[in-house]
């Protein structure tokens, strides 16, 4: 019988054993390593999908910074981040609606993912430009009466979103506080855009509003920004003792000009956004616009993750805040009945 080899002594056959498994341990670790460097390289050939989101307003970038910043910061809440997994293509038509097509026609053709709007002048230009890419409204004033969705639970194409105002009866409530606050006001006027969807809806709604409560109505229309001097002008010879400013984004974008020619002019206002009042302006009764885009975010995030718009209802806005400038009110010399303070949800000093 042979005898195992030893080494000073005590058998090498452990040794021999042991140094075979540390060989395929090195092996093992070698191609272990490989792997990790094949799948790291793998990975960073093949990243995962980044989103490009059209986003479309008719301001300027300033005068819309803090409705972009909500929706961006949506976003980012739910994991999109710029220059991650998402990229934005930001078109601004800087006040001018007639640039609305041209802007929605790049989008498209950019082939962007999902389309976020403001309100409903730029969701009619991208309506008319695609019936494929999905898109979120911002907000859109009666978006069934519009003609934008079919119905607000099932909207039925490729549009979905958000609402400001559910209906245009909205605008008879914004005239009853304006009278309570101001009962002395008997002639009206209306500053609106004729331009856009539903303007004419809106109009009859505050003409049946002011009939009732026993004014008389002036429709004053304004188009583009250079037209609001000479539509004061008219307002002043109709001898109107108040204001009501439609909703449309020429007004929102230039409401800093136009709540300086209300004070110019000593008219007492009612807007539809906090932002007119926290510059100035009057009075406004209207849900919160910075939180609405907010929202957006989530029908976006829900659509870039196989939620169809068809099938996404319509969010109305449920929540309306009345907000009073009480320095503006001052100014204007007007005493406010205990009724008004007690309805504010805010009140600007």
């Amino acid at each position: 019988m042979s005898k195992r080899p030893t080494l000073f002594g005590c058998d090498t056959w452990p040794l021999r054993q042991i140094g075979a498994w540390q060989a395929a341990f090195s092996l093992a670790s070698a191609v272990i390593a490989l792997f990790l460097v094949a799948t790291f390289a793998v990975s960073a050939q093949s990243p995962g999908k980044v989103y490009r989101i059209g986003y479309i307003q008719t301001a300027t970038p300033d005068e819309q910074a803090h409705l972009t910043k909500a929706f961006e910061d949506g976003l980012r809440d739910l994991g999109y981040v710029e220059g991650r997994n998402v990229v934005f293509e930001r078109r601004f038509a800087w006040g001018k609606q007639e640039r609305l097509p041209e802007l929605a026609a790049e989008l498209v053709k950019i082939d962007v993912d999902i389309i976020v709007t403001g309100a409903n002048p730029v969701i009619a230009a991208v309506k008319r430009a695609t019936s494929t890419i999905p898109v979120v409204m911002g907000g859109s004033r009666d978006p069934v009466g519009s003609g934008f969705i079919a119905s607000l639970a099932k909207p039925g194409g490729n549009i979905t979103g958000l609402t400001s105002d559910p209906s245009p009866e909205l605008q008879s409530k914004r005239l009853e506080l304006l009278k309570e606050a101001v009962p002395r006001a008997t002639r009206l006027a209306l500053l609106r855009n004729p331009i856009s969807p539903s303007a004419e809806t809106y109009r009859r709604i505050v003409e049946g509003a002011t009939q009732k409560l026993g004014m008389t109505l002036q429709v004053v229309d304004v188009r583009g920004r250079d037209e609001f001097d000479s539509a004061f002008a008219a307002i002043m010879r109709g001898q109107a003792d108040a204001i009501m400013i439609d909703s449309d984004p020429i007004f929102f974008t230039a409401r800093s000009q136009i709540v300086q020619l209300a004070a110019k002019h000593r008219l007492p206002s009612v807007y539809q956004a906090r932002e007119f009042v926290e510059i100035g302006g009057l009075m406004s009764y209207g849900d919160n616009v910075a939180q609405r885009f907010r929202r957006a975010a989530v029908y976006v995030d829900k659509i870039l993750k196989g939620a169809k718009p068809a099938e996404l209802p319509v969010e109305q806005a449920t929540k309306f805040e009345f907000v009073l400038n009480l320095k503006t009110a001052q100014h204007l010399g007007l005493a406010l009945p205990p009724s008004i303070l007690l309805r504010t949800d805010d009140v600007i000093q």
